[in-house]
């Protein structure tokens, strides 16, 4: 009986034998790359290349980048992919001054931090001090005169908190083009009417309004003067029924007028 011969795969297909080699090395050298793609990640997390090179500060007008950079309480040399974002906003949102704060990362080293400032719409005149008042009715740490913003009003005669809330708030609702037309406001309050309010403008006018619906009231002003003599001054009374205009100086005509209409 003649016996057969056992031929194996791979002796009658040599090729196979290759293949089974390429996928090896294959696998190999994919595994080999994991390998160094993981000791660099150690590597680079561990060198000063991942530690926080730049911090860039926008928004800013009264505070300076290192005031917020401080409140944020980053720390020197931080590693850019530990830096917690969320924690850093927290951190700059308690700066009595911030009203918003965005905090993002940009690749390869720089962290990003986007300002919301309070706004400063006034300074208020008092005990002998100027301090800015926040749209939020907080009062600032006294200012040197030299320093103060010219587009906002002072205030005077405000000795009471309630009352310089309000008149934050209706500064901070006014357009910035009238807002910068206000030079002074005085509290002129009465046992009628203790809102009463005495505007100076930076045009010469006077204004006699009221805290309440000022921004509202005070949105018609340069509309209101637009139709007057402009080599006139005088006192503009303003409320919600409309506008009274008194020049300071009546001529005879108008005197005549005057005390006609009062015979009547």
């Amino acid at each position: 009986m003649v016996q057969k011969r056992v031929v194996s795969i791979e002796d009658r297909i040599p090729k196979l034998k290759q293949e089974r080699r390429k996928k090896a090395n294959r696998k190999l050298i994919f595994y080999l790359l994991i390998f160094f793609v993981l000791i660099f990640i150690v590597i680079y997390l561990q060198s000063p290349m991942s530690y926080v090179k730049n911090i860039s500060v926008n928004g800013l007008q009264w505070l300076s980048k290192e005031e917020i950079i401080n409140q944020s309480e980053i720390e020197e040399n931080a590693n850019f992919w530990g830096v917690q974002t969320k924690e850093l906003e927290e951190n700059i949102v308690s700066h009595p001054q911030v009203k918003e704060a965005d905090v993002s990362k940009s690749f390869p080293n720089t962290i990003v931090m986007d300002i919301t400032e309070l706004s400063h719409v006034a300074y208020v005149e008092l005990d002998g001090k100027i301090q800015p008042l926040l749209e939020n009715g907080d009062l600032l740490d006294e200012v040197n005169s030299s320093n103060i913003n010219g587009d906002v009003p002072i205030l005077k005669g405000f000795n009471d908190n309630h009352y310089l809330q309000e008149i934050a708030e209706e500064l901070a609702n006014l357009s910035t083009y009238v807002a910068a037309l206000i030079s002074e406001v005085n509290w002129i309050p009465s046992d009628s009417n203790p809102y009463k309010i005495q505007l100076y403008m930076t045009d010469g006018q006077e204004v006699e309004s009221s805290i309440r619906n000022l921004s509202t009231n005070m949105d018609s002003y340069p509309s209101i003067v637009s139709q007057l003599d402009q080599s006139k001054a005088g006192i503009i009374k303003i409320d919600e029924s409309g506008a009274v205009f008194t020049p300071y100086e009546v001529d005879k005509e108008e005197e005549e007028e005057i005390e006609e209409e009062n015979e009547e």
